[in-house]
């Protein structure tokens, strides 16, 4: 078995949430509680919205925050195929029916010039990813939204700190979702949140993950249990306090990796919208020469770790081909058969980043 010395992810948990989560066992509170409700205004203040709503992950906080819109049966939302399988398993929950729009080839992220020709009298929302943590064009997408009266719902699970035109990512839509999974920008362990300036659909939200109640015992609606732990809020808000420098430490990485691989003439390095902060996420390359398995599997014998994010359009995977999803988007299956993503997060060194380099090269010898 290959020894991956250099991991594609490598969640940074010190003292401090060992010290925070100690405190939560110790107190007797390990459910939803005040860390819970802490972590929230917290985390609404570091995004710049009036509300955060949090869940035990990112994917209920895209479920929650969809049905807190209204969306259900017979609707449609308007999503791009090239993404995590939440994104549109968040709408197939709510009895909604994803419908998928091209990538830009060069962001990845949603192509806005393709989102009108896909709304029809049954759209009502649009939610765009800000996929590998580079913001969607949200001022274009907001305009489209404006005009047909849509929702527009922010799946911001990779954006963790991102900025678009001096706005954070989090506050464009009417709900942004964030997920906590180890290897995001920042983690709880497990979890995610909801942002939103809206005070209805924050109280809405606030039902719909806690079983649908408005008071204990009295239930208004058929809710989930979604809740967030004290123990899951108390690694967030030590994690909070750090996650400006692990952003600063992926975008020094990335800016180095581009540097030092804009010359290689069989991939494309990723590519920086004007007006972003990209806080790198993911630091996905294409392929341009060669097979991408080939090159994985070279990247592998020399002890990088890669990731494939991601391999297929949700369109094509088994289930969705099941329940009748389709779709046809050129630019996201091009994408799908040849991006890596290599590691960039704040635990590389200037050693590691050498290495890297120093392996693409050589795979562009081998396979250019």
């Amino acid at each position: 078995m290959t020894d991956i010395k250099i991991p594609i992810a490598n969640p940074l948990v010190g003292d401090e949430e060992i010290e925070e989560v100690l405190k939560v066992l110790k107190s007797g509170m390990i459910a939803q509680g005040p860390k819970v409700e802490e972590f929230e205004k917290k985390f609404a203040k570091c995004i710049g919205s009036k509300y955060a709503i949090a869940t035990n992950s990112g994917t209920a906080a895209l479920h929650v925050a969809l049905l807190s819109a209204g969306i259900g049966e017979g609707d449609e939302v308007i999503t791009t195929p090239f993404t995590f399988i939440a994104t549109g398993n968040s709408i197939v929950y709510t009895g909604a029916r994803p419908v998928f729009v091209d990538i830009d080839p060069k962001t990845y992220n949603i192509d806005v010039d393709k989102i009108e020709a896909k709304i029809t009298p049954k759209t009502k929302a649009i939610m765009p990813v800000h996929l590998y943590g580079q913001p969607a064009l949200m001022d274009k997408i907001n305009e489209i939204a404006k005009k047909h009266n849509l929702i527009v719902i922010e799946d911001a699970a990779q954006a963790h700190g991102a900025i678009f035109k001096d706005k954070n990512v989090g506050n464009w839509g009417d709900m942004a979702c964030f997920s906590f999974y180890p290897t995001k920008n920042m983690t709880t362990s497990e979890g995610g949140i909801i942002t939103t300036n809206d005070k209805e659909l924050h109280d809405k939200a606030q039902k719909f993950r806690a079983h649908g109640a408005s008071k204990r015992y009295f239930h208004d609606e058929i809710g989930y249990n979604f809740r967030m732990t004290d123990i899951e809020a108390a690694i967030g808000i030590a994690q909070l306090k750090k996650i400006d420098g692990f952003n600063e430490s992926r975008i020094s990485n990335a800016n180095y990796l581009n540097e030092n691989l804009k010359d290689v003439k069989s991939i494309k390095t990723p590519f920086l919208e004007d007006d972003s902060k990209h806080v790198y996420h993911q630091y996905t390359i294409l392929i341009t020469k060669g097979n991408r398995d080939d090159w994985v599997e070279f990247l592998t014998e020399k002890g990088i770790g890669t990731g494939i994010h991601y391999p297929i359009p949700l369109y094509n995977q088994p289930i969705y081909k099941k329940l009748g999803i389709d779709g046809d988007c050129e630019f996201a299956e091009n994408a799908a058969d040849n991006v890596i993503s290599l590691p960039v997060h704040p635990s590389i060194t200037k050693e590691d980043l050498d290495i890297i380099i120093d392996v693409i090269k050589q795979a562009s010898s081998k396979f250019s």
